[in-house]
């Protein structure tokens, strides 16, 4: 990991600093990035030259093996996906895996550059636009999301992430100040990303290129988020434009209000399969039935199927008990398939990121947990689904100092909570505990006051609703927006 920062700053001296990165600085300053911009996110630039950062590297005691177990160095035999490169050098037995491109360091979720992602500057025959390091100890290219180390407070703020396909497409939007953005290492996401994203946020809104290779990013995207109960909606740009050449030419606002526009993945989807299709034979139609019942067989939530049938079968003009005959019994495909007891006796999945972070300040902080006893703790957590386990660190008599309490607590638990408590009690305790677990508090409460919100506000539009019942839902509404206007209020304002 220290090589991987040292050659994150080396590209960036390159790219801010030296006469190389000239026509690097260039291009970026065309797309928008300014140097300031450069600067906060550390992008940086590989010289074309084979050998230009091995060198630098080896000069500063670093080996071959380091340099290749790394991923920046590779050996001659290796392929090369931009093998045909030009350059002044012939290679010789290992060389610079990244050459002539605009670097972007990708992190892990506190911060710490564990691999890269290069964008070719001159277009050549054969070379990859975009090349990323290969998987390495430190980096698995599907447990990763570009941006998320500086993005995931925004993510929980917003319970909502909104999620592009590149890199600049990334940086534009978050230095526009819509922050609660991420960006998976690839097209698609992963069953790991997901879940990673589920962390922090209920709801995905995709936003990727208007073309098909963007539509066909989007599908390939839904078992993993569906897996996860992720809310999946999708923005659809105007043709030939992308989140980076919007938000620079719209604005902020007007792209906020498209991804507050943004459609359900499956009314896009249904949509775009109709115009697609021709239905004017019994046949096609058939076939086009056949094929949506076979995406909407991925559904595992009962409800969210059902309401998925009843809009494709008035699409294709069928009954929703007809459509619903050619649904799969069980949903198709490793993401939606059952796994065996014993592992899922195994499995702790870790709650959402805040969540998380309450647990370890409970477990480790005297001051910490009484806090949030002082709270109503219960009222809130009780409404959050993964909150089981701090409730229960919340319920017991365990106290951070004494060790006596905390064998009692951790024997309290089954295996497979144990290890996830182990986990907590074994990670570096964060400064100013008391400070952060009353910020962590507040952004909980918020997002529970804001969903409770959106529930009610969702209710009082049903037509069936009696006058009392109207009455009694805008009272809620009301009362819950006060509370949130309270809660935003800076600490001593309600006061003044």
């Amino acid at each position: 990991m220290k090589l991987h920062g040292e050659a994150a700053q080396w590209f960036h001296e390159n790219l801010i600093k030296r006469e190389v990165g000239e026509p690097a600085r260039q291009y970026l300053k065309q797309r928008g990035i300014t140097a300031e911009i450069a600067k906060r996110w550390q992008l940086g630039y590989a010289p074309d030259e084979w050998d230009a950062f091995g060198g630098w590297a080896r000069a500063r005691g670093y080996d071959a093996r380091d340099l290749i177990t790394s991923g920046l160095v590779k050996t001659k035999d290796e392929t090369d996906s931009d093998q045909n490169q030009t350059s002044n050098l012939r290679p010789q037995s290992s060389y610079d895996r990244f050459r002539g491109r605009i670097m972007f360091p990708i992190h892990n979720d506190v911060g710490e550059v564990i691999a890269f992602s290069g964008r070719l500057l001159k277009n050549e025959e054969g070379a990859a636009k975009y090349l990323n390091s290969p998987e390495t100890p430190l980096f698995r290219k599907g447990n990763v999301l570009f941006g998320l180390h500086k993005s995931k407070r925004a993510l929980i703020e917003a319970n909502s992430a909104i999620v592009c396909e590149g890199q600049i497409d990334l940086i534009s939007l978050f230095e526009a100040g819509i922050t609660n953005v991420v960006a998976p290492q690839g097209t698609a996401f992963t069953e790991n990303q997901a879940r990673i994203l589920k962390r922090f946020v209920d709801e995905v809104v995709l936003c990727f290129d208007s073309d098909a290779a963007g539509a066909k990013a989007a599908e390939r995207s839904l078992d993993a988020l569906l897996q996860n109960d992720l809310i999946v909606r999708v923005v659809e740009l105007p043709r030939g434009e992308d989140p980076d050449s919007l938000v620079r030419g719209e604005g902020k606002e007007k792209f906020e209000n498209r991804v507050a526009g943004a459609q359900d993945f499956f009314d896009y989807w249904i949509e775009r399969e109709m115009e697609a299709a021709d239905v004017s034979s019994l046949g096609a139609k058939l076939q086009l039935a056949r094929r949506m019942a076979e995406t909407v067989s991925r559904v595992h939530d009962p409800l969210m199927r059902g309401e998925v049938v009843n809009k494709a079968s008035a699409r294709l003009g069928v009954s929703p008990a007809d459509f619903a005959t050619l649904l799969s019994t069980k949903p198709r495909g490793t993401a939606f398939s059952e796994a065996p007891d014993s592992a899922r006796a195994q499995a702790a999945p870790a709650p959402r990121h805040d969540v998380a972070i309450l647990c370890l300040l409970a477990l480790r902080d005297e001051a910490a947990r009484n806090f949030l006893l002082a709270q109503s703790w219960r009222e809130i957590l009780e409404q959050l689904p993964d909150a089981e386990i701090l409730i229960r660190i919340l319920e017991s008599e365990l106290h951070p100092d004494d060790s006596a309490s905390l064998s009692a607590f951790m024997a309290s638990l089954s295996p497979a909570e144990e290890a996830l408590v182990s986990a907590w009690l074994l990670q570096k305790m964060p400064a100013a505990a008391e400070k952060m677990v009353e910020k962590w508090w507040l952004g909980i409460r918020h997002g529970v006051l804001r969903r409770r919100l959106a529930a009610a506000q969702n209710r009082i539009k049903l037509p069936e609703l009696s006058t009392g019942d109207v009455v009694n839902l805008q009272k809620q509404i009301l009362d819950l927006q006060e509370q949130l206007h309270e809660l935003s209020q800076p600490a001593g304002a309600a006061d003044n």
